[in-house]
């Protein structure tokens, strides 16, 4: 039944499911007629908040943008290929490559949501081409949305924007809830259930949705055998500039104030500032080379190109939303039930929220407030209010294809060809969130 499923929704989403930049232009027209329609706004007020707000992302967008850069370096070092070719050789059929790459993409998410988008990707590419030169029947655009699937655990791992804002002390509600460290939130018996639940529930659900004839990787990505060595395209450069030395050094500075941070303030000094610091530093150090790393960084930064493009369009949708009203009315009706369904409630707004505005920094602060006072008015822990947010943003990403961005052009696939499947995930693992939320979320 659930490869059946997977068929109809993936027929569906290849027929209908528009480019992710003409999505995020239908959703800001959408936004408008909703905020004049819905919230009785003039269209003056919805486009003043749209161009006011419009460039609302950029100090966020260059965080985001670090986080997927360093991730991509990171995942193109030389031993992280090794290793991604080593597991591209272990599944023998489409099941066990979507297991594996579910698994794969899950638990480095769980680290850092850029590393984890490009791990996933290089290795659901690599496992393309590995069946295309052994001949082995794989469902390609299945392991792809495989590896989007595994971005779900992103939010409750080390790189999640809510738990991560609250931990970072000046934050925006510290005088309404102090500083929340992240072993009450990412740490918390919740959270670490949910995760286990994601890690089990995810490759099941993908290995059912396996169908029995397998769709080859494109020719433009088994052909694609570019080395993935040091090139240099204008001429050689200068030895300083390959010189592991001072590229090392530097890094042994700059992970020397990580260590130092951390063991002042142990997990709980975990903020974004911190890890990217500690990503970039980390390359920096398994590169060696200034102009090796330099290049890897370069290359990254072309998956990056939705983030620049969409972002500011994303934050006018957010500007639009604040000014007509329309998403404190959304994060009311989340926050307005009482306190035993508060929780799920507060989970399937945020997931509605998202759609509009896929940024679960942007989505805490303007959602944050309601949540938060409603909590705090309810006597539910603010804690497990922040985590029941940050659910319902990576949540329903299955379906906002922005995040996918770096992951297609890694992959050679367009958003249509990934997500019914990953839409289907979504559906899936909802009951999976809203039963550790009733069950744990009042533990």
């Amino acid at each position: 039944m659930i490869e059946r499923l997977g068929a109809a929704f993936a027929a569906i989403a290849e027929r209908w499911m528009p480019s992710p930049f003409v999505l995020a232009l239908l959703l800001t027209v959408t936004t408008g007629l909703l905020g004049v329609v819905v919230m009785g706004a003039s269209p003056a007020r919805a486009l003043e908040g749209w161009g006011d707000g419009f460039w609302g992302f950029l100090a966020f967008g260059m965080q985001m943008t670090l986080v997927l850069v360093t991730g991509y370096a990171l995942a193109v070092s030389e031993g992280a290929s090794r290793g991604i070719r080593l597991l591209a050789g272990i599944p023998g059929g489409t099941r066990s490559a979507v297991a594996l790459t579910a698994v794969v993409s899950l638990l480095v998410s769980l680290v850092h949501w850029g590393l984890g988008l490009i791990v996933g990707a290089l290795l659901a590419r690599e496992i393309g081409r590995t069946a295309a030169r052994r001949g082995l029947d794989v469902h390609y655009p299945l392991v792809v949305a495989a590896a989007y699937a595994g971005f779900l655990s992103w939010h409750g791992g080390l790189s999640g924007s809510a738990p991560l804002t609250v931990a970072t002390e000046g934050h925006f509600l510290e005088s309404r809830i102090g500083v929340i460290g992240v072993e009450a939130t990412l740490g918390s018996p919740l959270n670490l259930v949910m995760s286990g639940l994601l890690l089990l529930g995810v490759p099941l659900f993908l290995m059912a949705m396996a169908p029995r004839r397998g769709t080859p990787a494109p020719d433009r990505v088994v052909r694609d055998t570019e080395d993935d060595g040091e090139r240099d395209d204008t001429g050689s450069p200068p030895w300083l500039d390959r010189s592991p030395w001072l590229g090392r050094l530097v890094a042994l500075m700059g992970l020397w104030v990580v260590v130092r941070s951390f063991a002042g303030g142990g997990f709980s000094a975990l903020d974004f500032n911190r890890v990217n610091f500690t990503f970039l530093f980390l390359g920096l150090l398994l590169y060696g080379s200034p102009w090796a790393y330099a290049r890897a960084i370069r290359e990254g930064i072309q998956g990056a190109a939705g983030i620049v493009l969409q972002f500011p369009f994303y934050a006018g949708i957010l500007g639009m939303m604040k000014s007509t009203g329309l998403l404190e009315r959304m994060s009311e009706i989340g926050a307005s039930t009482g306190k035993g369904a508060f929780l799920v409630s507060t989970f399937l707004a945020a997931g509605a929220v998202n759609f509009f505005v896929p940024s679960g920094g942007g989505q805490w602060g303007v959602q944050g407030p309601v949540v938060v006072d409603a909590a705090l008015e309810l006597g539910v822990p603010v804690e497990r209010a922040i985590m029941a947010l940050a659910y319902g943003d990576e949540w329903t990403n299955m379906l906002q294809p922005f995040w996918a961005l770096a992951l297609l052009g890694v992959t050679g696939l367009a958003a249509r060809d990934i997500v019914g499947y990953t839409g289907l995930v979504m559906l899936l693992t909802g009951p999976l969130y809203i039963g550790a939320l009733l069950l744990l979320g009042r533990a």
